[in-house]
């Protein structure tokens, strides 16, 4: 989990001096227009003039890795990391709103990361409800909606009513979206999804023939969201870890040797670049 920094924020760049070939494309055009009546400051063309707007994922969902690697390989407690990974967490939200992005999920606390020392647990999510209260005024003054997905059981009260305060706060919010995955894992998802769809068919307000994917969608945590486009993963590691199984189903993966606290706005870019030369064939022929 990355919250409030000990260190300088990463800044964003200022916007390409390079101007777009999409500038004059009346489709882009179109799609910028609906990116800004989301994201009033959403300048896709600007931050990334050699990308087609419609090619910016909808979603992008991250595992941010290498917080305690990045910490010891400086000789400080993994903690450190963990603080200073929130650079790159304001970095990443900021300039996913400049591209037009709607949706950024970022994987902040795993169910599998109980198992790690209760000394660093607590001060993860002392540092968690910390963030959620700073980031307030923030929220609201740019127009963002929260949201916090995975198991409320198991996180402590004041855990659940800093998050429960932001996401009222923010739900007539119309703008991007940033959801948190805490205490998340995605087969507790799909099992809850599949409790909850049992209990709708013993009341006999579904039939089990009925059931289809939108069913599944409804009752997952995500329900009401875009499946992410872009799943990034930091760090190195090859693997999805437990996160959102059935919604990168058709995601594109994007791996980066980068450690999370040095992912900036320029690895963003990569990312993207490399998601908008991808071609998507969803099982045709593309």
């Amino acid at each position: 989990m990355s919250v409030l920094p000990t260190t300088t924020p990463v800044r964003n760049p200022p916007p390409s001096a390079t101007a777009s070939p999409f500038a004059g494309d009346p489709s882009a055009m179109r799609v910028v227009e609906r990116m800004r009546r989301r994201s009033p400051k959403a300048d896709p063309l600007g931050r990334l003039p050699d990308v087609h707007p419609e090619r910016i994922p909808r979603h992008i969902a991250i595992i941010m890795d290498g917080n305690g690697r990045w910490a010891k390989r400086r000789g400080f407690p993994r903690e450190f990391g963990h603080r200073n990974g929130a650079a790159s967490v304001r970095a990443v939200i900021e300039e996913c709103g400049l591209l037009g992005v709607e949706v950024l999920t970022l994987y902040s606390f795993s169910m599998e990361n109980w198992k790690r020392p209760p000394e660093e647990v607590s001060a993860l999510m002392q540092l968690y409800m910390t963030y959620l209260e700073a980031e307030i005024e923030r929220f609201m003054a740019e127009n963002l909606r929260f949201r916090q997905i995975g198991r409320r059981e198991g996180l402590a009260p004041e855990v659940l009513a800093a998050a429960d305060r932001l996401t009222e706060m923010t739900k007539k919010n119309t703008g991007a979206t940033l959801c948190l995955a805490v205490n998340y894992g995605a087969r507790a998802e799909i099992v809850d999804a599949v409790r909850g769809i049992a209990e709708r068919v013993k009341r006999g307000e579904i039939e089990p023939g009925a059931i289809t994917d939108e069913t599944v969608h409804e009752h997952l945590y995500t329900a009401g969201l875009p499946d992410p486009d872009l799943l990034i993963r930091t760090a190195g590691e090859m693997r999805v870890s437990n996160y959102l199984l059935w919604q990168i189903s058709y995601a594109e993966l994007h791996v980066t040797d980068v450690l999370w606290p040095d992912f900036g706005v320029a690895e963003l870019h990569a990312a993207v670049r490399d998601f908008a030369g991808r071609t998507r064939k969803f099982g045709g022929l593309g």
